[in-house]
């Protein structure tokens, strides 16, 4: 559906897209995972055509959207995060001008802004005033421009930025729903979010793409050393010495506690984190310690995401003003 080979985008020396390649299928729900300033926004514009790549090329359902733009722009449906909504008008009168300046006439017109009007569930407003909208509904108009001219793609970009709770739990509910009839892709550096919408994930960091899949493939293929937590009944440096004589230990953590117990976090490599907790009870048994408490914890997908994007945040700075700017265009 999708082709993005080899994408890259510089400002001078600053590079917001960084060699990115990757292929979107037709039918699936896809959320662009990254920190602020990751490249999302710059990626997303681009493959909208909304702006120019210095590098690579992006082919959607057959035509290269620098060559052929007029064919492949027929095939999105484009929110950027700031909707570009005329607040002086209706959401009727909006959709009638977008839907006109994508070539929709007459009855086909009409029929189109009643669907997406019920699609989206804003019926009830469409003759107020965009103005006195709530963002809720605003991106509610928003999504429906994008619908309007049957697009294949809907590209979503942080729909959900500044919404409140209930808002957000309808835009999502929207979102899925679009998922059945329409390849969606949509960005958001809430994890959790992505989690629960989604089922491919596509990790950026610093302009690169990290890691794509599905949320549990993510979680299998990339978990990071399983965690082990014991407190046992000895003292800091006898538990140095038993540690010693258990392999599979790539870190530990000690720390004493009160009444003679010592608390330690240890991190292990083995592939099966129940032979190393295996091990560490037989050690204790041998040196007549006994484990008061044992437990076993695998890195979730959010402790991957920290992991693989923890250098890609940090504070607002020279990638997150040209995305806006990006976004502008």
């Amino acid at each position: 559906m999708i082709s993005v080979e080899h994408l890259t985008k510089r400002y001078g020396e600053l590079v917001a897209v960084d060699d990115l390649s990757f292929e979107i299928q037709e039918g699936h729900v896809y959320g662009f995972l990254g920190p602020n300033g990751a490249g999302k926004s710059t990626t997303m514009n681009i493959m909208t055509g909304c702006l120019s790549a210095t590098e690579g090329k992006v082919v959607i359902d057959g035509h290269d959207i620098f060559e052929e733009p007029r064919e492949a722009k027929r095939q999105i449906g484009y929110l950027p995060e700031q909707p570009p909504l005329y607040l002086n008008e209706t959401p009727e009168e909006y959709l009638r001008f977008v839907g006109e300046a994508k070539g929709l006439r007459g009855a086909d017109l009409e029929r189109q802004i009643r669907e997406v009007i019920e699609q989206v569930r804003i019926g009830d407003v469409r003759r107020r005033s965009i103005a006195a909208l709530s963002k809720g509904y605003k991106q509610r108009v928003g999504i429906a421009q994008a619908l309007l001219g049957g697009p294949k793609v809907i590209i979503l970009d942080e729909p959900t930025v500044g919404l409140d709770p209930l808002q957000i739990i309808e835009i999502r509910d929207l979102i899925r729903q679009l998922g059945q009839t329409h390849t969606v892709i949509f960005s958001s550096h809430i994890l959790s979010e992505v989690q629960t919408i989604c089922d491919q994930i596509l990790i950026i960091a610093k302009g690169k793409l990290v890691a794509f899949g599905g949320p549990e493939e993510l979680e299998s293929a990339l978990r990071s050393p399983s965690e082990i937590l014991l407190t046992a009944e000895s003292s800091v440096e006898e538990v140095r010495e038993i540690l010693e004589r258990v392999e599979h230990i790539a870190g530990v953590e000690i720390e004493e506690k009160p009444s003679g117990l010592t608390a330690v976090r240890l991190h292990t490599d083995a592939e099966d984190v129940h032979d190393v907790s295996r091990a560490l009870f037989f050690a204790f048994a041998w040196r007549q310690r006994a484990l008061l408490e044992i437990s076993l914890k695998r890195a979730g997908l959010e402790d991957i995401f920290i992991e693989l994007t923890e250098d890609g945040g940090g504070s607002p700075g020279a990638a997150d003003t040209e995305e806006s700017e990006a976004s502008e265009l």
